[in-house]
């Protein structure tokens, strides 16, 4: 039997990653090279000659003496941790299939669980940022999930304690899943699956969906959709027309209840966007390290107080 290429592809090692991240100079040099690609530009004048600063680790233009930091406007911005810390954290996060946890990151780094929390939280915060600018265009299988504990009272759609969410997949043209997109959601209603459908579909993409009526709201994107009434119970989840999406949001759902203890349900937005990212970027495991580099300096700042909100949709 031949070997999954994407399960058996080799990722970069620790011993690789150490010597090509293990140093400050060596982190601040890629981001030197993604944030200014063709060499220095001063963010106040445009000039491009600079100088670096021996006290402190800042770059200053020769001609209008304005003093550029290498993290400023970044994800990386008012951070107190070496980028060595912040880059192990991203070789961790994701060379790991399932995830892995504040607590045990944590372990692994060496600072403490509120620290990692809040670099945790940063990254994601970058992997739903930039994979939220990516739309699923081709053949799209979409179903509605829930995340939540069991509680008393009303059961099914609408039970207190959980999240709804939109699961998509996209396939292709041999059947074989592209990119994922989970996408938390106020409700399942027309309104709520059309503005979601304008955020993340491209026009003329055929979706292919239960008879749930909200989803109908997704034509709002111009897109070709084909409802499938399922009938409801476990023979429906074997359709066909939503193997993908069926094994999708169980790999997910096993993974989170695997790896997390306990996750606030305002912050599933970004847990839900972690998978995305990996599953997304799974053909190139080595290059993911670099992908999420680039993304958290493309970025803004995400402040403290702002990380504890609740997230917005989608």
């Amino acid at each position: 039997m031949a070997k999954n290429k994407v399960q058996f592809q080799k990722s970069m090692t620790i011993h690789a990653f150490m010597n090509k991240f293990g140093s400050e100079a060596q982190c601040r040099k890629q981001l030197f090279r993604i944030r200014w690609p063709n060499g220095f530009i001063c963010p106040n004048c445009g000039h491009t000659h600079y100088s670096e600063l021996h006290s402190r680790p800042l770059y200053q233009c020769n001609q209008c003496r304005h003093q550029a930091s290498i993290t400023a406007g970044t994800i990386f911005a008012y951070s107190k941790l070496p980028l060595t810390t912040w880059f192990l954290a991203i070789y961790l996060i994701t060379q790991d299939k399932n995830g892995i946890s504040a607590l045990e990151l944590s372990r692994q780094l060496g600072i403490s669980y509120n620290a990692t929390w809040r670099l945790k939280q940063k990254l994601m915060q970058a992997m739903k940022e930039r994979d939220d600018e990516h739309p699923l265009t081709g053949f799209i299988q979409l179903d509605d999930a829930y995340w939540g504990g069991v509680r008393s009272g009303k059961p099914g759609r609408g039970a207190a304690g959980k999240r709804p969410f939109v699961a998509a997949v996209s396939l292709s043209e041999e059947g074989h899943p592209l990119k994922m997109r989970f996408s938390v959601v106020s409700g399942f209603t027309k309104e709520e699956l059309s503005n979601w459908a304008l955020s993340h579909l491209l026009p003329s993409s055929l979706v292919v969906s239960d008879g749930l009526a909200c989803f109908s709201g997704v034509e709002a994107a111009h897109v070709v959709h084909l409802p499938i009434v399922t009938g409801g119970g476990p023979q429906s989840v074997k359709l066909p027309y939503f193997k993908w999406v069926n094994t999708m949001i169980s790999n997910v759902k096993r993974s989170l209840h695997g790896t997390y203890h306990a996750i606030s349900l305002k912050h599933l937005p970004r847990y839900l966007s972690e998978f995305n990212f990996r599953f997304n970027h799974r053909f190139h495991m080595e290059s993911m390290i670099a992908a999420l580099i680039r993304d958290g300096v493309h970025t803004a700042p995400m402040p403290s107080r702002l990380l504890k909100l609740a997230e917005p949709q989608w």
